[in-house]
């Protein structure tokens, strides 16, 4: 076998920066209430801001308005072998306004709130709005589809992180990268960084809400080298709550036992075999679907789905259920950029396709209800039926046997109208379900249609990446180009 490979599949890509969240010492728990107010301003103001741009709007003739006001402040810090890179801080805020006449609409902004400028900015709106096309799918979202009473979905966690403090963990993520093996031999370097944000949504016919929301990640990128030879595999770990973040030692450990086991990497001979998606890059084919199924792309005809509803999309077994109500998830909403109520629902059940994800505008362009997705997809988990508990990592490298494990991808060459998938990859060579070698300066390639009926199974290794989760996936046969 290779040089590179370390330990068995399950300590290899299961680690515990993947795999678990567990609580943190004291510099990695959830601020009090009492520390927790690290946004400039709280809701009640928004609103007042939404408010007073909507009375604007009425005044000079508007007959409908949205306001959508939106603060938010930041930090990171940036380490490199073990001393300070960057330190940065950031704090921003604006209002956008849509102001109508009739069907007809005109948008501006601004993040200058005084009041002469929200004046300016709605007036603007109003004189781009006068020269407009009247569009008969425009207008305000009926009131019967907002939501009234928003459930509480624990989205904001502040971390009032000091900068001093924060280095520290970027500097133990890579020092517990450096010693996992004398391969390491340089840094990209390692990362803290620190999100809050919050928004009001206001509409003339009734709707006014918001709430605030947050972003914590850690993330580390060793480079390891032999012969001259160099690998490194960036990861990163994220959460609304800082107490939800995998340790930085695990981190630093987790990437360096990627980048040692990419040492001795080789191409491989053109051919047509199995590949099994790890379970991050599985969420990616998630994210793919979403935008094929995505409203914008359906009613200008630019999706492979246009049709699809009620056909035959995915392999029988595959079911892909929207939740936007898991607590601290990044993909939970409990109302969409419209105000519309959002609710969980079964996208795909065994293989149909039985939704998409509209808004407003694009459902009306479809002859269609809003499905409360302006603004994109909430939280799509991809499970099959066939998956039980045992089918772990090792359990899916038995299942594909003899073929490609894909760890890591490389450009964007996943065209949604069409469904062509080409892309860079890189990996290990699987024989009888045991990693054999690294591999890379391939290309594999097929479409989404024959990719997404022709899964054979999902893995129970289930992972989250942003709005997206899926265990690995196996697809029966792609095209693999290499030397």
């Amino acid at each position: 076998m290779d040089g590179g490979y370390m330990g068995n599949s399950t300590s290899r890509f299961g680690g515990e920066a993947i795999r678990t969240h567990r609580k943190q010492d004291n510099d990695m728990k959830a601020a009090t209430p009492e520390a927790a107010s690290a946004l400039a301003r709280g809701q009640d103001e928004l609103k007042q801001l939404a408010t007073d741009v909507l009375g604007y709007a009425k005044r000079i003739g508007a007959t409908g308005a949205v306001a959508h006001v939106t603060e938010g402040e930041g930090r990171s810090v940036s380490v490199r072998l073990g001393e300070t890179e960057t330190i940065e801080f950031s704090r921003d805020k604006r209002i956008d306004v849509t102001v109508l006449i009739g069907n007809r609409s005109g948008k501006a902004g601004t993040s200058d709130f005084s009041r002469a400028a929200l004046k300016d900015t709605v007036a603007a709106a109003y004189h781009i709005a006068r020269f407009a096309a009247d569009d008969p799918a425009g207008g305000l979202t009926e009131e019967e589809w907002f939501e009234r009473a928003p459930p509480d979905l624990d989205l904001y966690h502040a971390w009032p992180l000091p900068a001093s403090d924060a280095t520290a963990l970027a500097r133990r993520a890579e020092s517990a990268a450096f010693a996992v093996s004398p391969l390491i031999c340089n840094s990209e370097g390692a990362s803290v960084s620190s999100r809050g944000q919050q928004f009001v949504l206001a509409t003339s016919n009734g709707f006014i809400g918001g709430y605030a929301s947050s972003q914590h990640m850690l993330a580390c990128v060793p480079i390891a080298g032999s012969d001259g030879l160099m690998q490194k595999e960036p990861w990163y770990v994220s959460a609304r709550c800082p107490a939800d973040l995998a340790t930085p030692e695990a981190v630093g450990r987790y990437a360096a036992q990627r980048a040692v086991a990419r040492i001795g990497a080789r191409r491989l001979d053109t051919c047509k075999v199995p590949v099994l998606f790890d379970a991050p890059l599985a969420t990616g084919l998630l994210g793919s679907f979403a935008q094929a199924a995505s409203g914008g792309a359906l009613y200008r005809n630019a999706s492979f789905l246009v049709g699809g509803l009620g056909k035959r999309v995915f392999a029988p077994h595959v079911q892909i259920v929207e939740d936007p109500h898991i607590l601290r998830g990044f993909g939970s909403a409990p109302f969409d950029d419209e105000g519309v109520r959002t609710r969980r629902r079964d996208v795909v059940r065994d293989g149909v396709l039985s939704g998409y994800f509209l808004s407003t505008y694009s459902a009306r362009k479809l002859g269609l209800y809003t499905t409360g997705n302006a603004g994109g997809a909430h939280h799509l988990t991809l499970r099959s039926t066939h998956t039980h508990p045992a089918d772990d990592l090792d359990m899916m490298l038995r299942r594909l046997d003899t073929g490609l494990f894909v760890t890591a991808l490389i450009g964007q060459g996943v065209n949604t109208v069409t469904g062509s998938y080409s892309r860079g990859a890189a990996g290990y060579w699987v024989e009888r379900g045991v990693i054999q070698y690294p591999v890379q300066e391939i290309t594999i390639a097929g479409s989404l249609q024959d990719m997404f009926a022709r899964i054979v199974a999902v893995g129970a290794d289930s992972f989250v990446r942003g709005a997206m989760e899926s265990g690995s996936v196996l697809i029966e046969q792609m095209t693999v180009a290499g030397q």
